[in-house]
């Protein structure tokens, strides 16, 4: 497995319960993704947006908030003011401590520090992902595997096809999220309290500030103000690229915290960190044997071939600055994402999980959220698994056994 994010990890123990013997590289020194490595501390997509929200994501998913619970670090669902959405909030070091734990609780070799810089084939399959460490390169070789990396690493280096973005269209950009404290509890910290500050700020001169309006919301236990302000627009294949951006980000992050101290009860507030990495929303997709299309999400298919269902409604970030685009899925109900989106068209022991399965622009602005991400990340585990153990991943072998690991692939009418 190729990444520690939802997506991976959900993979790596999906697999795992299925009975294969799974190593999950991952860069950061810690699992979680853009929850722990980039501050994403909102879980989206584990719910429909219907009014109750119904659970849609179980298996893994459903364990781990489950943890997180007994860890006392989550909140949610909760519906939000500004865009009556349904999100979780959650504190980073329990998600840690969460993710380390059903990892060890299956067996996983979790290998951190440590990157997919090449891969060798065999005609239509991977053989061997190639990884670097500190200490150099070493060899994994596998049966099957799964990319859950974000910029579809494993895939590339691999000389599967890809795609970067929708293959028309700029990437989504990304957003640098930013923790403030020092914020008085009666304070208001709305959505529209901080966009006034940040265009005061714009009149007096800040004039590379980018977004107004974007998610501002207390956390539950350590009160800190997170917020996600801070807009860029990068190539996320490109190291020189991501710098830049974070560099322009931190600017932000820091200007902005300036701005809201002009807020009544914010005259203290000071920016506790930000990212540290910035969360990026696509880079590369590994060409699929089908692209899920925004127009079967927004219509609330569940097809046969259904293996992860979604329910985040199609979120789009166009560019810096630019208002948020949001389309609701019919009935505010889930969608269906087919099996044959998360399996590699190039090779057929390679899946695909999280931002980088196939998906059109609108599908994606819906699908690669973290919730769905568990979803998909499971149900590309149990499929590489069916293969690494010379069974065929068809898609009533691979519902069977995410419905043994109680995965919710349906709603009951």
């Amino acid at each position: 497995m190729c990444g520690g994010g939802a997506a991976g990890v959900a993979a790596a123990v999906g697999a795992a319960r299925a009975g294969a013997k799974v190593a999950l590289v991952e860069r950061a020194p810690f699992l979680g993704g853009a929850a722990t490595r980039s501050s994403i501390l909102t879980y989206c997509g584990f719910w429909t947006q219907a009014d109750p929200p119904t659970q849609i994501v179980g298996g893994v998913g459903g364990d781990v908030l489950r943890s997180l619970a007994e860890l006392n670090g989550i909140m949610g669902p909760i519906r939000t003011a500004s865009t009556n959405v349904v999100i979780a909030l959650i504190e980073p070091e329990p998600v840690k401590l969460a993710l380390d734990r059903i990892c060890a609780q299956t067996g996983i070799d979790v290998i951190l520090h440590a990157q997919v810089c090449d891969a060798e084939i065999d005609g239509d399959r991977v053989w061997r992902a190639v990884v670097l460490d500190h200490g150099g390169r070493f060899a994994l070789d596998a049966q099957a595997f799964v990319d859950a990396s974000g910029e579809a690493d494993l895939a590339e280096q691999a000389g599967a096809a890809t795609r970067y973005a929708d293959g028309t269209h700029a990437p989504q950009n990304g957003t640098l999220a930013m923790r403030v404290g020092g914020i008085a509890e009666d304070a208001d910290v709305s959505r529209d309290a901080w966009a006034r500050a940040v265009r005061s700020a714009k009149a007096r001169g800040a004039l590379h500030l980018t977004k107004e309006n974007g998610l501002v919301v207390r956390l539950p236990h350590s009160g800190e103000i997170l917020a996600f302000l801070a807009d860029e627009a990068y190539d996320a294949r490109d190291a020189r690229s991501v710098s830049a951006a974070e560099r322009r980000a931190r600017e932000q992050a820091w200007a902005i915290t300036e701005a809201i101290r002009h807020l009544p009860g914010h005259e203290r507030a000071y920016l506790i960190a930000t990212g540290p990495a910035i969360g990026t929303r696509e880079s590369r997709h590994v060409v699929a044997r089908e692209r899920l299309r925004g127009v079967e999400v927004l219509s609330g298919r569940v097809g046969w071939s259904t293996v992860a269902l979604g329910g985040w409604p199609v979120e789009l970030h166009l560019g810096p600055g630019r208002p948020s685009v949001w389309k609701r899925i019919r009935d505010d109900g889930p969608y269906g994402i087919p099996l044959d989106t998360l399996r590699s068209a190039s090779f057929v022991n390679l899946f695909a999980a999280g931002r980088v399965i196939d998906a059109d622009g609108d599908a994606f602005g819906s699908a690669r959220v973290m919730g769905t991400a568990f979803a998909t990340g499971h149900a590309s585990g149990v499929a590489a698994a069916l293969v690494a153990s010379g069974h065929s991943a068809e898609v009533a072998a691979v519902r069977a056994e995410l419905l043994r690991q109680h995965a919710i692939l349906a709603l009951d009418a």
